[in-house]
């Protein structure tokens, strides 16, 4: 087994956790709520709401997945990475929306992680025949996101999708499953499956972040997810930082565009 593919997986399956950088918000300014599925099942989630929010007006969705590490059920920890960002008060000026951040069990994945079995082979990674359906825990965030839609002010012509890690993999999953919901995505340092990109490289913007450096998920997985969707003619970015390992969320959160250019984007 490559070396790369070892550090995947304790990357991805161990729940390692990572430090951020910058100042840290107010985040109790992000509200608990637990979702409860129509199978019955429960997520919790946290949700910011634009400041002054007007019922009368409709605002961006911006749904964030969180990685391994901030798996759990405190409704806490999945704002470690991401939050700070949405907090920031000229962020929460120039680009109002609401912004939910649901958290996955910790025994649980945003994908379905039988490609563990899958990893004993030479090669690259390949999620052709290890990804036939998306995960329960991705099918109760699309849930949720529909009862946000019908509950809230939401714009559904500007629902927005960001992840990192094991959330970035989700990210495209999540793509792939709904082609049609989401306007614009960021997929952070993760990954997919790229038989699935028909489904979703003409209907949503892109913009995808990896760290040279990354020694947990190999940046290739995001090179290859690229090359595969700019074939088909998607609306992509790439961004790879030459020094960075696996905390690329970082420097994509710091860039000054980022935001601008995800609200840019509507259906």
């Amino acid at each position: 087994m490559k070396k790369t593919t070892i550090c995947f997986l304790s990357g991805l399956l161990g729940g390692i956790a990572f430090s951020h950088t910058g100042i840290a918000q107010d985040k109790s300014l992000f509200e608990k709520q637990v979702f409860v599925s129509t199978q019955g099942d429960s997520m919790p989630y946290r949700i910011l709401f634009p400041e002054k929010y007007d019922k009368s007006r409709q605002y961006p969705l911006i749904v964030f997945l969180h990685g391994s590490g901030e798996r759990g059920t405190d409704n806490e920890k999945q704002l470690i990475h991401g939050a700070d960002l949405f907090l920031k008060p000229k962020n929460r000026k120039n680009f109002p929306a609401i912004v939910v951040f649901p958290q996955c069990p910790e025994d649980k994945y945003w994908i379905d992680i039988s490609i563990r079995s899958k990893l004993g082979g030479k090669g690259e990674m390949n999620f052709e025949e290890s990804i036939k359906s998306p995960s329960e825990e991705l099918a109760i965030v699309n849930e949720l996101v529909d009862q946000l839609i019908q509950e809230e002010s939401v714009d559904t012509d500007r629902l927005y999708l960001m992840g990192l890690s094991m959330g970035g993999f989700g990210t495209f999953e999540t793509l792939a499953r709904w082609p049609e919901r989401y306007a614009a995505a960021v997929g952070i340092c993760g990954g997919g499956n790229l038989s699935l990109t028909k489904n979703y490289a003409k209907q949503t913007a892109l913009w995808i972040t990896h760290g040279a450096k990354d020694e947990v998920v190999p940046v290739y997985l995001s090179r290859r997810l690229y090359h595969a969707l700019k074939e088909q003619g998607a609306d992509v970015r790439y961004t790879e930082f030459p020094e960075v390992g696996h905390n690329a969320w970082d420097p994509t959160f710091a860039k000054k565009d980022l935001l601008p250019w995800l609200f840019s984007n509507q259906k």
